[in-house]
């Protein structure tokens, strides 16, 4: 059962989206939201190994915090305003009822804001990194590497969010680590689907076969079927095509077989969704 989504925000534009997602799917489990956002200490931003006189260091630090008050207050009022338009709740107490949500500013490095509360969510909604504005990578890392959890990936939204997501669900399926660990941990989604598909491409042959998962998830009451790709596109784009052709609003997928930053610098399958997934994916580590 899906309780609890970490949404980190960020002044980037993208917190509205990611929150509209992160509600379609909290519907499905009447799921508490915890919204945070990181307040940088003024210290860290100072110049390291810079001497600098103790009343211009306090002065930048007075009027850093206020710039940070503004910016707070501004997201806090985006929340309050988004609430009303999602018609979700605002509260610190989940009901389990319905779909509550609540705002944390915490001080401190991002990634380890997303590590602290990431690791005590059962899912947690980040942005698709933003290639050309160089935005929200280190975010989606931090989510995958340092909570163990799974992350939803959210692509901007080209047409509207289904009422609730995850109706019409795919799974990228290779036989891994990595994607086995994907299915078992999104198991309370593929139980509430009404649709699961499990792909494999054909030049890719996998140890675990598309039928041994189909006899897995039928041991939880999922009803899977198994579609077999035949394509000469890269795995990746066959994977999304498929997804696309089937009207999946959700993939489940096994993250980064290779290093993440190999994988980033050399080109791979998740890389590949990372940078084209044009619908909401779900992974793990």
């Amino acid at each position: 059962m899906i309780r609890m989504i970490l949404v980190p925000v960020r002044g980037d534009g993208k917190g509205d989206n990611v929150l509209a997602h992160a509600v379609a799917l909290a519907r499905g489990f009447n799921a508490h939201i915890k919204i945070t956002h990181c307040r940088a200490k003024p210290e860290n931003l100072l110049p390291f190994g810079v001497p600098i006189p103790a009343a211009l260091r306090t002065q930048l630090a007075e009027s850093t915090s206020q710039v940070f008050d503004i910016e707070e207050a501004g997201l806090r009022d985006e929340v309050l305003a988004l609430s009303k338009t999602l018609n979700i709740r605002l509260s610190d107490t989940p009901d389990g009822k319905s779909v509550t949500a609540n705002f944390v500013e915490e001080a401190g490095r991002q990634i380890d804001v997303i590590g602290h509360h990431g690791r005590l969510a059962d899912l947690i909604a980040v942005a698709q990194p933003d290639i050309d504005r160089n935005l929200g990578a280190n975010t989606l890392k931090a989510a995958l590497f340092n909570t163990g959890r799974p992350v939803l990936m959210c692509p901007e939204a080209t047409k509207p969010i289904p009422e609730i997501l995850g109706r019409n669900v795919t799974i990228a399926w290779d036989g891994s680590r990595e994607v086995s660990r994907a299915v078992t941990t999104c198991l309370p989604l593929l139980v509430a689907a009404k649709s699961v598909t499990v792909m494999t491409v054909k030049s890719k042959p996998v140890t675990v076969k598309p039928d041994e998962l189909q006899d897995y998830l039928a041991a939880h009451g999922v009803t899977a079927d198994v579609v077999e790709i035949e394509t000469k596109l890269q795995t990746a784009q066959a994977l999304l095509d498929k997804s696309a052709a089937l009207g999946a609003d959700l993939m489940v997928l096994g993250a980064y077989s290779k290093h993440h930053d190999l994988e980033r610098f050399w080109g791979g399958t998740t890389q590949y969704i990372v940078d084209h997934a044009t619908i909401p994916v779900i992974m793990t580590n």
